[in-house]
C-alpha cells in the first residue's frame, strides 16, 4: 500500500525545494497526500480492514500539522502547496 519508488521520486523532484531535498514540508505533504489517496481507493475494496484505517488516520493527522507549521512559518508556501495538491483547508 505505499508508493513505488519511481512515483516518490517523481513527487519528490517536484516538491523538492533544492536538489536532494526530501525533508520540506512540502515534499513530506505531497507524499503523504499521494499515500492518504492510494489508500482512500484501497477502503473502497476494502471496507472492514481496521487496521489500514489506523495508519489512514495518522497520516492525515501528520499532514494536517505539517500543513498547520506551514501556514504559522510561511503562508505564501503553504498557499501554493495547497492550490498544487487541490487541498481544501
Amino acid at each position: 500500500m505505499s508508493l513505488e519508488t519511481k512515483t516518490k521520486k517523481e513527487i519528490i523532484s517536484k516538491y523538492a525545494q533544492s536538489k536532494g531535498d526530501t525533508g520540506s514540508p512540502e515534499v513530506q505533504i505531497a507524499l503523504l497526500t499521494a499515500n492518504i489517496e492510494s489508500l482512500q481507493a484501497h477502503f473502497k475494496d476494502h471496507a472492514k480492514d481496521h487496521h489500514s484505517r489506523q495508519g489512514l488516520i495518522r497520516m492525515v493527522n501528520r499532514r494536517r500539522k505539517l500543513l498547520d507549521y506551514l501556514k504559522k512559518k510561511d503562508p505564501k508556501r503553504y498557499s501554493s502547496i495547497l492550490s498544487e495538491l487541490n487541498l481544501r483547508k
